[in-house]
Order: structure tokens, then C-alpha cells, then sequence
């Protein structure tokens, strides 16, 4: 036996991979130094219904809804202006990033994002051109009083995921096929952490949400700022030493159901999912109707906000 088998006959024996670890190479920062580079603001029509208006980026700019604090990026909303239930809707912004993915490791270090509010529909998700058939991943989702994180996948039907090696610290929740009914609700699975979205995650320091898309599954971690991991912070990420995922989604055909994927930034109101379950959540006992409350209410609306430290993007080889 030559000496190259043995330490591999005896690597195996003491149960350590012999294998190399998989390496994640940096491709993209997203930070206050770049950020209007790498990202797009699109001033659309909000495709989710929402009593929004998305505004121009030269408009966001002027009413500083879109800024540089320090060495953060503000993404936020109008929070002065009393409006007309029946008119366009809440000042909001929204970005979709010029790069798109085909495979990544997506790590994003917040100091905040937006609170739990009656009315606020937020999200940091990833979308391909083509929806449903390039899919969708929802990685920071929640509306109304929320303080449960949602991820989400969207997709055309067949993908009935399962569980990944490892398995998973969330719950399910939606449909088993991701693609069901057109893709609209999709297979969530809601966050076991208490400080994992809105409110509650702000009070407790921010954190990082990482997200893993491989050919093989889709993986999504949160850590509160105390404790990212130190490979993390030092940009040597290791998924194989995080623990258990929030979410651990295997057996689809991720290849053929993601694809050149944006990530997006938003914060709309109402619409088709904060609005759809208010009559059923206690925000309806102060006003029956989701777009009149976030008319009246713009103080409601000034911690509807993403404060960004960085974006990290790696490649998957």
C-alpha cells in the first residue's frame, strides 16, 4: 500500500472526510461604497398589488428614502406624509441588483430591518426573469405584526422538496409543491427563532442571514449579531460548521428551477398577502380597511427600514 493510501485508509478509519471542503470564492460586495453601482432602483408598478408607489431613484435620493449612513445603506419609506386610501400609495423603494446568479452563497449583514407594523409587507428575496419558472427565494419575508422570519420558495409546479441531510430548526408551512396554483403561495417554512424578522430582530442587535443555492438544495441560516460565525466575519465562509438551517430544502430540480437570479430589496404595504390576511389579524380592530390605516398612520412607518452593512456574494465551486 503506497503511502498516499494509507493516510487515506487511516483518514477514513479515524471517520474524517478525506474529501476537500468546498471552497466559496468572493464575487460581489454590495456596500455603501458601491451600492448604486450594483444595484437598480425600479420605480414599477408593485407586481404584488400593494398600496405602494415605488419611486425614482433621483426621488428616493431628494426625500432620503435611499442613503448613506456612515458605512450603511438606508432603504426606507415615507414616513410624514398623510395620504388618500384610494390614491397611489406609500413612498417606498425598491432595488434589484444588476448581477445575477446562477448558484451562490449570499451572506447579508443587517443593523436592521424593517419592524413588525400593521400594514408592511418587507422582503430581501432572490428572482429570476422568467416567474414562476426561474423561481423565487424568500429569505427575509413577513407582514403585519410578524416577528416569526418566513422563507419561501416560488416555482413552476413539480418541485416537492424535502428535507435536507441535517434536517431543518423551521416548521412548514404552504403548499408541498412550490409550484402549486401557479407558484403564488409557494413551500415556506417559518423560523423557530423569536428574533429572526421585524421588531424583534432589530431590538436584539440586527444579525446575518445567509442563504446557500447549490445544484443540490437550498439552504437558509440566521445568526443574531452575537453570534455570527467567526468564519463569517473573517470572509471564509464554512456552511458545513453553522448547524442546523432555519430552512433545508432537497430533492427538486433546483438546476432547472433557478436560474439567473436578481436579489431584490423591498417594502410595500397591503397587497396581496399583508393585505389578504388583514381582516383575520388584530390590526383590523384599529381600522377595517389595510390601505385607510396606512394612509393615516405615516408614523407608523418610521422603522420601515433596511439598514444595510454589507451584501456578500460567493461563488459555489
Amino acid at each position: 500500500m503506497s503511502l498516499t493510501r494509507l493516510s487515506l485508509f487511516i483518514t477514513l478509519l479515524r471517520g474524517a472526510s478525506a474529501l476537500p471542503a468546498t471552497s466559496y470564492s468572493l464575487i460581489d460586495t454590495y456596500d455603501s461604497t458601491n451600492w448604486l453601482s450594483k444595484f437598480s432602483v425600479q420605480s414599477i408598478s408593485d407586481p404584488t398589488h400593494g398600496y405602494v408607489n415605488y419611486v425614482t431613484q433621483a426621488q428616493a435620493q431628494s426625500d432620503g428614502l435611499l442613503k448613506t449612513v456612515g458605512n450603511q445603506v438606508y432603504i426606507g419609506v415615507d414616513s410624514t406624509s398623510h395620504l388618500d386610501p384610494n390614491g397611489v400609495g406609500r413612498n417606498s423603494v425598491r432595488l434589484q441588483s444588476n448581477p445575477s446568479y446562477n448558484h451562490a452563497l449570499v451572506i447579508a449583514d443587517f443593523a436592521h430591518i424593517p419592524g413588525s407594523d400593521c400594514g408592511a409587507w418587507p422582503a430581501f428575496w432572490m428572482v429570476g426573469p422568467n416567474w414562476p419558472n426561474e423561481g423565487e427565494i424568500d429569505i427575509i419575508e413577513g407582514v403585519n405584526l410578524n416577528t416569526y422570519d418566513q422563507v419561501t420558495l416560488h416555482t413552476s409546479a413539480g418541485c416537492v422538496p424535502s428535507v435536507g441531510s441535517g434536517g431543518m430548526s423551521g416548521t412548514p408551512t404552504g403548499n408541498a409543491d412550490c409550484g402549486a396554483s401557479g407558484g403564488y403561495t409557494g413551500c415556506g417554512v417559518v423560523s423557530g427563532s423569536a428574533t429572526s424578522y421585524g421588531t424583534a430582530f432589530d431590538a436584539n442587535g440586527g444579525g446575518v442571514y445567509a442563504t446557500l443555492w447549490t445544484s443540490s438544495g437550498i439552504e437558509v441560516w440566521y445568526f443574531p449579531a452575537n453570534s455570527v460565525p467567526g468564519d463569517i466575519k473573517s470572509g471564509t465562509p464554512n456552511p458545513a460548521g453553522w448547524g442546523q438551517p432555519i430552512a433545508n430544502y432537497a430533492g427538486c430540480n433546483f438546476d432547472a428551477q433557478f436560474q439567473n437570479m436578481n436579489i431584490i430589496f423591498d417594502i410595500t404595504f397591503c397587497g396581496d398577502w399583508a393585505g389578504s390576511v388583514w381582516s383575520s389579524s388584530s390590526c383590523a380592530s384599529i381600522n377595517p380597511s389595510c390601505p385607510a390605516y396606512v394612509a393615516s398612520e405615516p408614523q407608523s412607518f418610521a422603522d420601515q427600514y433596511w439598514l444595510v452593512n454589507s451584501v456578500k456574494v460567493y461563488n459555489v465551486s
